[in-house]
């Protein structure tokens, strides 16, 4: 191809999606790899367009369960013991963030994301002519109990608040929405603006597919270190404007220009059952274990936690057998047997909040990282939001909370 406009470090959905409404607005595009489209979180996520997820992760409710999920190695959230010294700067960030002023912001700026993008997906699918993998079919979060449920309601008020439809079940009406769920969960909620694609690997892998029939090229590369005009790679230097979209690599390449992001890793564990058989109407969150389950193309897919242990230490499968174990005790019928076995990173601030904009101090590299759990979710509002920036138009939402520039006076 000619010389590139833009150059996108990572093909994952963030980085795909970008370079497909980089091309949308007229811009060539080439995105760099080091292992190829789909290689990472985005084939391994639970395909969830989890756009009634409004609320942070950095909170006081999490603050006060996390001791006691610490307390289980193979619990929701774990921290291996050689890491966590490594985790106190990132964790003082997430403290502060849990202010009940800080939630209150993040939760503005992430309701404003969410609304972008429930409003680009559509569109996004059409212009990729993979609409027909987008399945509407709600979520289901449900608790043991009526302690636990009422533990959740300030959460829900703030969803209210917000606009996000939902309806709370109790006991019978439970089994209307999922047959075969234990009666140990008394209470649920049922959100039916949950979307979920068919299966987030074959979706990732489709984009890329679409920005190649577009002109656009993939190149199989490792990034090394930005570069005033563009970026410097395994296989030689490439010129354009870069958009730094490397999930939970991206930090290591904006230190290459001397700017510190207080990126840490969530380590998502999860088992591909090839059980045909259960009758799965939507996703389930069993939110006091961290964990989903969800229908795609390949099977059923359990799995989520947090392990928050770094890029590099080897996995540790017992977290996804623990999950596993109970979702047979959860979901009796459930046939457990011969499943697919995946680690992967999800990129994370302590904000809960995506690093979207120019990177500080390079106006040439525009940052699209950081987004957690919510990568998929947030891959067409991202997309819209840094094309937009691409092309000196204003993006429709402010974006001020999720500049990268926000963590400058902590670095």
């Amino acid at each position: 191809m000619t010389q590139p406009d833009v150059v996108v470090v990572g093909a994952g959905v963030i980085g795909l999606s970008v370079a497909l409404a980089a091309q949308a607005h007229g811009l060539r595009v080439k995105v760099i790899d080091r292992t190829g489209p789909a290689a990472g979180a985005s084939a391994g996520n639970a395909g969830a367009f989890a756009f009634p997820d409004i609320l942070p992760l950095a909170s006081p409710g999490i603050l006060r369960q996390a001791p006691k999920w610490l307390l289980d190695p193979l619990g929701p959230l774990s921290v291996p013991v050689g890491y966590a010294p490594r985790l106190v700067p990132w964790m003082w960030r997430f403290w502060r963030a849990s202010r009940p002023e800080c939630v209150r912001a993040s939760t503005i700026a992430q309701t404003a994301m969410m609304r972008l993008a429930a409003q680009t997906l559509d569109p996004f699918l059409k212009r990729a002519g993979l609409s027909n993998m987008l399945r509407r079919e709600g979520q289901l979060q449900v608790y043991e109990g009526a302690r636990e449920f009422e533990a959740s309601l300030p959460g829900w008020r703030e969803r209210e608040a917000k606009g996000v439809e939902f309806r709370h079940l109790k006991g019978d009406e439970i089994a209307q929405y999922q047959p075969g769920l234990s009666p140990r969960f008394t209470h649920a909620a049922f959100t039916p603006g949950w979307a979920t694609i068919d299966d987030p690997e074959i979706y990732t892998v489709a984009l890329a597919d679409k920005v190649r029939s577009n002109g656009g090229e993939i190149v199989i590369a490792e990034a090394q270190a930005l570069l005033p005009d563009g970026v410097r790679t395994s296989v030689g230097d490439m010129t354009g404007r870069v958009v730094l979209a490397a999930g939970a690599h991206s930090h290591r390449l904006a230190r290459t220009a001397n700017v510190r992001i207080p990126l840490e890793t969530e380590r998502g564990y999860n088992t591909t059952l090839p059980d045909t058989t259960f009758d799965l109407r939507q996703q389930i969150t069993f939110s006091a274990h961290g964990f989903v389950i969800s229908r795609l193309r390949s099977g059923l897919r359990v799995g989520g936690a947090v392990e928050m242990g770094g890029l590099d230490r080897p996995p540790n499968y017992a977290r996804a057998d623990a999950m596993l174990k109970k979702a047979k005790t959860f979901l009796p019928g459930l046939d457990i047997t011969g499943g697919t076995q995946w680690m992967g990173f999800r990129p994370s601030l302590p904000d809960s909040l995506p690093a979207i904009g120019p990177l500080p101090g390079h106006p040439g590299v525009i940052c699209a990282f950081g987004h957690g759990h919510l990568g998929l979710t947030q891959s067409t509002a991202t997309a819209q939001i840094v094309a937009d920036l691409l092309t000196g138009q204003t993006p429709g939402i402010d974006l001020a909370p999720f500049s990268p520039a926000r963590f400058a006076s902590a670095s």
